[in-house]
């Protein structure tokens, strides 16, 4: 049912560049670009997109308290090569790759802005 989800930013550019190497270990491409306020990213066009922008309220961004944006691999060993691929590019360890329960397997980070994040499997991935 998701759309997509935005996460906001203080930086685009720094933001952009992050996403473009992370998300690109996916095989998503920048979808829609809107100069100086907003990029979004997809595998494929009309599936779900992650987005960072600037708040549209020109107000700082801020992390949510409790938010986190899930992003769904299929295998452990792309859940365990993306979330270092999240630190080497200077996100912050939030929960190295590991299982959480049966059937579910997941690495968690912050990103360059602090929003968490986290890329996971379930069984048969």
């Amino acid at each position: 049912m998701i759309g997509y989800v935005t996460m906001g930013t203080n930086d685009l550019d720094r933001a952009a560049a992050y996403y473009d190497a992370l998300l690109g270990e996916m095989g998503a491409q920048r979808f829609l670009v809107e100069e100086g306020t907003f990029v979004s990213w997809v595998v494929e066009p009309g599936q779900p997109g992650v987005s960072v922008t600037r708040p549209f309220n020109g107000e700082p961004a801020t992390v949510g308290n409790g938010v986190m944006v899930a992003l769904m691999v299929d295998s452990k060993e792309k859940v365990d090569a993306l979330h270092a691929k999240a630190l080497e590019l200077g996100g912050t360890d939030e929960g190295a790759p590991g299982p959480r329960g049966e059937g579910f397997y997941a690495g968690y980070f912050r990103d360059l802005d602090g929003n968490k994040l986290n890329f996971f499997c379930t069984p048969g991935g």
